[in-house]
């Protein structure tokens, strides 16, 4: 029998997808993208669907029930904007077990009904059912875009220009923050368990009521954020029309810049140069990166989470990339596909891994 964590999500999906055949003319795009893409007519149709796991992708410890709603849709929105495309409708299916009221289901709707009337997203249905393990979130989120507009992940060329929105590594060091003051509160709560004695009736739900611990979040909200509410860069996208820009490869930064960039290379059969100067880092993740004695770089490289736009473009389009708000040339596409590089500030050349977020791969 062979262990699912040998091969790792990618190497799964490619396992049990590579030879699915097609049988209807309207599937022009399957598995391999950030959405699958139908035709009708004189449009195409972009699918997406995530599934979010309690103990897996959120901790209820320190996610509200409404950040949560707002970031399973965001995620989703995500992936239809890294396709050029708009989202139009979202499903929304819930297995929830015996300790969610109907005041956290509410909650979780403000904030999906939040996300969704942003972009103007019908939600139009889904199903709910019991769990015995935890909440359970499977939301699929369906798109438009005109046939010509749409951009994949292999259309990238020798040449082109690599940007990202944004900034990186900030959800990652946002989610350092809230685990290391999980793991102060847990134990400042031991500890006082502790000195009531053998003797104490005080149950753990009497002793967290009585346990007033304030984390320290105080100048990292901007983390925070990042990590709990996610933006869809929906803005990007329409900044790259209004300037005449159409990308030759584009995704979302879900699982970590380099995975992303790899994922664009192995599709569009090209390697790639980025400079480590030019990757754009806010100054609370520097903040917090030198807090936890780590390298920032190593965040903004393999955090995941951000869900900015990764995309590639023409060098002839460099002066029009220049001038948009909040976009970031960080490197350029090469003809050797066996070149994944990273040059250091002092022109030091590494090799990119794909060492971001990958839950069914083996730990090392």
């Amino acid at each position: 029998m062979t262990d699912i964590s040998t091969l790792g999500e990618f190497g799964l999906i490619d396992h049990l997808t590579h030879d699915l055949p097609k049988f209807n003319d309207s599937t022009r795009y399957g598995v391999g993208d950030d959405c699958a893409v139908l035709h009708y007519g004189d449009r195409h149709v972009l699918v997406t669907t995530d599934m979010l796991m309690e103990g897996v992708h959120f901790d209820l410890t320190y996610t509200d029930m409404q950040y949560l709603g707002y970031k399973s849709a965001m995620v989703n929105l995500s992936d239809v904007f890294a396709m050029n495309g708009q989202p139009t409708q979202l499903t929304v299916s819930l297995a929830v077990d015996r300790r969610c009221t109907v005041e956290d289901m509410d909650a979780f709707y403000r904030g999906l009904r939040h996300a969704c009337d942003k972009w103007n997203v019908d939600i139009v249905g889904g199903d709910t059912t019991a769990s015995l393990t935890g909440i359970a979130i499977s939301i699929t989120c369906i798109g438009t875009a005109d046939t010509d507009n749409i951009v994949y992940r292999k259309g990238a060329k020798p040449t082109d220009l690599i940007c990202v929105s944004g900034n990186l590594g900030a959800a990652y060091m946002g989610l350092r923050l809230l685990e290391r003051e999980k793991t102060v509160y847990y134990q400042q709560l031991k500890e006082m368990q502790n000195k009531q004695g053998a003797d104490s009736h005080m149950s753990m739900e009497e002793a967290v009521m009585q346990y007033d611990f304030q984390p320290d979040y105080a100048g990292h909200e901007y983390l925070l954020s990042r990590l709990l509410q996610p933006e869809a860069r929906g803005d990007i996208i329409q900044a790259l029309r209004q300037a005449g820009i159409r990308p030759t490869a584009m995704m979302d930064i879900s699982d970590g810049l380099s995975s992303e960039l790899l994922h664009i290379c192995k599709q569009s059969q090209c390697g790639c140069r980025i400079y480590q100067k030019n990757i754009p880092i806010d100054y609370q993740t520097a903040s917090m990166a030198e807090e936890f004695n780590m390298d920032v770089f190593t965040a903004a490289l393999n955090g995941g989470e951000d869900y900015e736009l990764l995309f590639t473009v023409p060098v002839g389009d460099y002066a029009k990339v220049e001038q948009l708000e909040d976009v970031h040339v960080i490197g350029h596409i090469t003809d050797n596909m066996d070149e994944h590089v990273l040059v250091t500030t002092d022109d030091q050349l590494f090799n990119l891994k794909a060492q971001g977020w990958n839950p069914l791969k083996s730990a090392e």
